[in-house]
This record gives C-alpha cells, sequence and structure tokens, in this order.
C-alpha cells in the first residue's frame, strides 16, 4: 500500500476489487432488500421471496450470485435450503448505510407531512 498525503496508506488494488465487487452486488436493490431480511434472520427462498415482494426464481438468482461472492451461506434442513448471511461486516456496512439514510429522510418525511 502506498501512503497518501495524511500518512495514510491506500488500499491494495485487490482490496480495491473485492469491496467494488460487493458494493456492486449490494447495488441492486433487490440484493440490498435480501441481505437485509437476512441479516435480521435466517430463511429458505420461498420466505425470502414473499419478504422481498420478488418472484421466487428472481430471488434464488440473486441469493446464487451472494452465495458465489461469499455474502450469504446455505445449509439444507430436511428438503429446504436455508440461507444466511456468512459476512458479518457486510451487515454491519448495510445496518450502519440504511440506518443513516432512514435518520436523513425522517425529516423530509416530517415536513412533509406538516404541509
Amino acid at each position: 500500500m502506498a501512503a497518501a498525503g495524511g500518512g495514510f496508506e491506500d488500499p491494495s488494488a485487490d482490496v480495491l476489487a473485492q469491496a467494488a465487487a460487493a458494493f456492486g452486488l449490494l447495488a441492486s436493490p433487490a440484493r440490498l432488500h435480501i441481505v437485509w431480511a437476512l441479516s435480521r434472520g435466517e430463511s429458505d427462498v420461498t420466505g425470502l421471496a414473499e419478504r422481498v415482494g420478488g418472484a421466487l426464481p428472481a430471488v434464488s438468482q440473486h441469493l446464487t450470485k451472494l452465495k458465489l461472492a461469499g455474502l450469504v451461506r446455505s445449509r439444507r434442513e430436511g428438503r429446504r435450503q436455508v440461507y444466511y448471511v456468512d459476512d458479518p461486516d457486510i451487515v454491519e456496512v448495510v445496518h450502519l448505510l440504511m440506518d443513516r439514510l432512514a435518520a436523513r429522510a425522517a425529516p423530509a418525511r416530517r415536513r412533509l407531512h406538516g404541509l
């Protein structure tokens, strides 16, 4: 890593590529909703599809991408495949971002309701 002007080390090209890939996956509202839902508790694909309002095949495809990236894992319970978030750091980033955005939106909603 090279030192930047402030004395901090810049991330390596590999770390930047990994971060960009993770953010790229989370740039989809559907995948972000799936990660958010799984951060609240495990679920099978049917439960996730109901919760996020997506079609079963689409949710299944999103889960496949998230699994390949290592953000989500699954285990078999009888005939069901149960999904869960495998990266607590990603959960922390998602929660932080969503909480901050919700806090910013709250004053705007209050102003709109006061009209």
